[in-house]
């Protein structure tokens, strides 16, 4: 699966499973760079993902309370 299609949950579970190896220690230098550089791409994608919905909320309820203002000022 490429990582664009990783949901937020999956990438966060391969996030977490680099990182307890990474802990654990018992990577060899090479394995660890690999790894590492991979968490890296996972950690900007559930970042670029979370900030994606910030934004769309942002903007639902941005939408959301000029439609209550002018509700308000027809009543």
């Amino acid at each position: 699966m490429k990582d664009d299609k990783l949901t937020f949950e999956q990438a966060m579970e391969q996030l977490e499973a680099i990182v307890q190896k990474l802990e654990d220690g018992e990577v060899e230098l090479e394995e660890a760079i690999t790894i590492y550089q991979k968490g890296m791409e996972l950690s900007k994608l559930c970042h670029d993902k979370l900030k994606n919905v910030e934004n769309q909320l942002t903007k639902v309820l941005t939408e959301d309370g000029e439609k209550d203002f002018s509700l308000q000022e027809e009543d």
